[in-house]
């Protein structure tokens, strides 16, 4: 009896450590993510690292995190552009919100692809619109919003600018 207490314990604490030192995974959810030389939006970029790419998280640093790719490559990325689960698959055709299906995406609002919205209001989101009342200068104005683009370029300026993200103090 004892012997078998023992080895319960024994086997519930080596399923402890085993968990506790179990690696951390992480998901590249936003496009322009880099992996840096260092914890700093200043360092030098190691690579590029593309929406969807699974990290192993080696060390935490507040909002920044050491991590390692499966190419074995190890660096810092800014915590803000990865997420706790892979992203779903990139979307096609008319999905979501702006485009068919009223249905929620899984990639971070970073990751909003504007390609989609420039098409407007999909047909869901019109005829709720109708429904509720919405005027037609509304939805027209929305339109115009939503007909905006904004360069890579103009919104790492704006963030960079406005110390936001990884851009913040």
């Amino acid at each position: 009896m004892l012997k078998a207490v023992i080895t319960a314990f024994a086997l519930l604490l080596a399923l402890t450590v085993t968990a506790a030192f179990a690696e951390e995974k992480r998901w590249v959810a936003s496009d322009g993510t880099t992996l840096k030389k260092e914890a700093s939006i200043s360092s030098a970029d190691l690579s590029s690292l593309p929406v969807g790419t699974e990290l192993s998280v080696i060390e935490s640093g507040g909002r920044w995190l050491k991590v390692k790719t499966s190419g074995g490559k190890e660096g810092w990325v800014y915590a803000g552009r990865v997420a706790d689960a892979p992203p779903a698959a990139e979307v096609t055709g008319d999905a979501g919100l702006f485009g068919g299906t009223m249905q929620q995406s899984q990639i971070q609002t970073a990751k909003a692809d504007s390609a989609r919205s420039i098409r407007g209001l999909s047909p869901e989101a019109t005829q709720y619109a109708k429904q509720r009342g919405t005027p037609e200068l509304f939805r027209k104005e929305l339109d115009k919003v939503l007909a905006r683009k904004v360069s890579a370029r103009d919104l790492k300026t704006f963030l960079r600018d406005g110390k936001i993200g990884e851009y913040a103090p």
